[in-house]
C-alpha cells in the first residue's frame, strides 16, 4: 500500500516526527463497510475518496486483488471528531453486498454527526479503517488523538453530578447510557450520585478553589432544579457583585406618564457587605458575598475562582421533567446530543438572574437571600402550581398537569406592586397596542411584531453583539428610569431564556436570547377564566401569541422589584419555591458558559 506525506513540500524521513498541524498526510486503508479508500489528514479535518474515483476509470483493481465498486467520498472535521482506537487484529468487511471480508490491523475514528431527519440532534458515528501494518494503524491513531489534544476547548476532566430521582427518576439510567462515550472520548470524571436533595449545593459550595480549578466544567444530569442547585452552589459564594436596588430604595415617584410612575433612583445602591446575615440554608456557605471574606478559599490557597468565568463550563445532560434549560440551548431534548456537544467542548454564554429576598413574609425583618436563576423566576400561577405539585410527586411528571389544572380552576390573583427598569429601545417600540385602538389595528400590530422576531439560534448575532452592561457590572446606575405597575394579577414572570418546553413549543417569549442581558416581564393581570384560558391555549400552540392580549404586560428589562400585598402566593424559581414578600431580580449578560451551541435553525 502507498503512503504520502507532504510538508511544506518537503518529505520528512520515516523516523523524525513533524509537526501534525501543517502537515498533510495520506494512506491507503481498507474502510470497512466500504472498501480500499485513500484517508487523507490535514490540519483542520479528515477526509477519505475510494481508490476507483481517484483511478479515474483506470482499472480499479487495489493491493488487495479486489474489484472496487464504492465511490464514497467523506470529510469528516476535527472539530467533530472525539477519539481514535487502536482495536488490534480483526476482520474487515467490504461493501455489504459483496459479502467479502479480510483480516487486517484495525482503529476506529469516533465523530458526530447531525440527524438527518432532526438538524439540532446529534449521533455519535464511527469508522473503523484497516491495514495490513499495525505500526501504520498505531501511527494514524497517534496522529488523530495529537491533534485532538491540542484542542483546548474539548474537556479533560469534568465533575459530574447525577440526580437519580429527577423526573421519572431515570437520572441513573440516562447517564449509564451516555457514560461510555465520555470513556471513549478519555474525559476524567468524577462522578457522584446523590442521595439527598441539597447535597450537590453543599458540595459545590464547599468545593476548594483549587480543587475546582483542576476541572474544566460540573455536569448536572438531570431536571432545571438540579442544575440550578448546583449553579446556586458555585455562584453564592463566588460570584461578587452589588445587590439589585431593594422594593424600599424606589419610593419616591417624580413624573407619571401613560405607562406607569417614573421612580428616582438617586439613592446609593446596596453593596452586599452592607447587608445583614441570613439564616437560610442556601447562604451557609456563601457569607462571603456580604463581608468580602472568600470562605471558600483558605489562606493556604493562592488559586482565585470566581465568575465570571470563561475556561469553567456548565453542563446539562436532560433527565428531568421539562428540560427547559436544554431544549433552548441545545434545540432538542435529548441526552445523547447534550453529551456529544459537552465532549466536544462547544460553548455558548448565558445570562443569569440575581434574585434578592428582602421580606420573607410582611412581618419578617429585612434580611437578604440571594438566589441565582437559568431560566425563569415566576409568582401566582406559577408558584401555586410547584406548590400543588409537591403533593403528588408519586405521580411524576404528570403532577404539573393535574396541578396546574387545579390551579388554574381555582383561578386565584395576588395583589402586588412590580417596578422596572425602563430601557430605551423598548420605549421607542411602544406601538399602537398601548392606544385605544380598533381589534382590526391591534391585531395588524400583532402580526407586524410577530414578523419582527428574531429568535435565538446557533451563533445568534444578538447574543454576540457587545452591550453596555456585562457580567461584570450592574445593569443600571442612579440616573436610571424606573416604572410602576400595580394591581390584581394572576401571575408575574421573569424570563431569562424563552423557556421553550414541550408544552409550549416556543415558550414563554418567543425572541428571548440566551445572552442578550435582558428579563422578559410577564404580568398577567386580573382577567375572567376565559381570557386566561386562551392566553394559555397560545402558550401551547406553534407560533401562538400569548403576549398580544390586553391584560398581558410585557417588559424587556434588565432589572425589578416586586412586594406582595394581602394574601401571598410563592416564588418559582428554576422550579424550585421561593417565598418572599419583597423581592428585586437583576440580570447578568453571559454570566456563565455552558457546554452547548444553540438549536440549529
Amino acid at each position: 500500500m502507498m503512503e504520502r506525506r507532504t510538508q511544506n513540500e518537503n518529505n520528512p524521513p520515516e523516523n523524525i516526527p513533524f509537526n501534525v498541524e501543517d502537515s498533510i498526510f495520506s494512506s491507503n486503508l481498507f474502510l470497512d463497510g466500504d472498501g480500499e479508500v485513500i484517508l487523507t489528514q490535514t490540519s483542520d479535518r479528515l477526509s477519505w475518496k475510494s481508490v476507483e474515483s481517484v483511478l479515474n476509470g483506470q482499472d480499479p483493481s487495489s493491493c488487495f486483488g479486489i474489484e472496487l465498486v464504492s465511490k464514497s467520498e467523506t470529510t469528516l472535521c476535527f472539530s467533530d471528531v472525539y477519539s481514535a482506537e487502536f482495536i488490534d487484529w480483526g476482520l474487515v468487511h467490504e461493501a455489504a453486498f459483496l459479502g467479502q471480508s479480510f483480516e487486517m490491523y484495525r482503529f476506529t475514528i469516533r465523530g458526530v454527526q447531525k440527524s438527518k431527519t432532526q438538524p439540532s440532534v446529534l449521533v455519535p458515528s464511527f469508522y473503523t479503517f484497516g491495514h495490513k501494518d499495525s505500526q501504520t494503524c498505531q501511527m494514524w491513531v497517534n496522529r488523530i488523538n495529537d491533534l485532538l489534544n491540542m484542542n483546548a476547548e474539548q474537556p479533560k476532566n469534568l465533575l459530574v453530578f447525577v440526580n437519580p430521582k429527577s423526573g421519572k427518576g431515570l437520572g441513573c439510567k440516562v447517564w449509564e447510557t451516555v457514560a461510555p462515550t465520555f470513556s471513549q472520548a478519555k474525559v476524567k470524571m468524577k462522578v457522584t450520585v446523590t442521595e439527598r436533595a441539597g447535597q450537590a449545593i453543599d458540595m459545590m459550595s464547599s468545593i476548594t478553589s483549587r480543587e475546582l480549578s483542576s476541572y474544566d466544567g460540573v455536569v448536572a444530569v438531570g431536571g432545571d432544579g438540579f442544575f440550578n442547585e448546583i449553579l446556586n452552589g458555585l455562584l453564592l459564594s463566588r460570584h461578587k457583585c452589588s445587590y439589585p436596588p431593594s422594593p424600599t430604595e424606589l419610593n419616591h415617584p417624580v413624573e407619571n406618564n401613560d405607562d406607569g410612575h417614573v421612580l428616582d433612583t438617586n439613592v446609593d445602591i446596596r453593596d452586599p457587605s452592607d447587608s445583614g446575615e441570613d439564616e437560610s440554608p442556601l447562604l451557609k456557605k456563601s457569607t462571603d458575598l456580604r463581608t468580602g471574606d472568600d470562605s471558600c478559599q483558605t489562606e493556604a490557597e493562592d488559586v482565585d475562582f470566581s465568575f465570571p468565568n470563561d475556561k469553567f463550563r456548565f453542563g446539562l445532560i436532560p433527565a428531568g421533567s421539562t428540560d427547559a434549560i436544554v431544549i433552548c440551548t441545545t434545540g432538542a431534548r435529548d441526552a445523547m446530543t447534550s453529551a456529544l456537544q459537552i465532549i466536544l467542548g462547544k460553548a455558548v454564554c448565558l445570562d443569569i438572574a440575581q434574585v434578592v429576598r428582602w421580606k420573607k413574609t410582611s412581618t419578617s425583618k429585612d434580611e437578604p437571600c440571594v438566589r441565582y436563576a437559568a431560566s425563569f423566576a415566576g409568582y401566582g400561577f406559577y408558584g401555586d402550581v410547584i406548590t400543588e405539585s409537591e403533593k403528588y410527586r408519586w405521580m411524576g411528571p404528570k403532577r404539573y398537569d393535574y396541578a396546574g389544572t387545579k390551579v388554574f380552576l381555582r383561578h386565584r390573583s395576588y395583589e402586588a406592586e412590580v417596578a422596572y427598569l425602563e430601557v430605551e429601545s423598548e420605549k421607542k417600540n411602544v406601538g399602537p397596542e398601548k392606544e385605544s385602538t380598533g381589534s382590526w389595528t391591534k391585531g395588524l400590530w400583532s402580526l407586524l411584531k410577530k414578523s419582527e422576531r428574531v429568535a435565538c439560534r446557533a451563533n445568534c448575532n444578538i447574543c454576540k453583539t457587545k452591550a453596555g452592561h456585562t457580567s461584570a457590572k450592574c445593569p443600571y446606575s442612579k440616573d436610571s428610569r424606573w416604572l410602576k405597575s400595580k394591581g390584581r394579577f394572576l401571575s408575574v414572570g421573569a424570563a431569562v431564556i424563552s423557556c421553550r418546553n414541550e408544552k409550549a413549543p416556543d415558550g414563554l417569549v418567543a425572541d428571548a436570547h440566551l445572552s442578550d442581558g435582558f428579563l422578559h416581564l410577564i404580568l398577567i393581570k386580573e382577567c375572567p377564566h376565559a381570557c386566561y384560558l386562551c392566553h394559555l391555549l397560545q402558550l401551547a400552540k406553534k407560533d401562538g401569541n400569548p403576549l398580544d392580549f390586553e391584560f398581558v404586560e410585557h417588559h424587556k428589562t434588565p432589572a425589578f422589584t416586586f412586594t406582595s400585598f394581602g394574601k401571598e402566593s410563592i416564588w418559582n424559581v428554576d422550579g424550585e419555591l421561593f417565598q418572599a414578600h419583597q423581592l428585586s431580580a437583576q440580570v447578568f449578560r453571559g454570566l456563565i458558559n455552558l457546554f452547548a451551541s444553540g438549536p440549529e435553525a
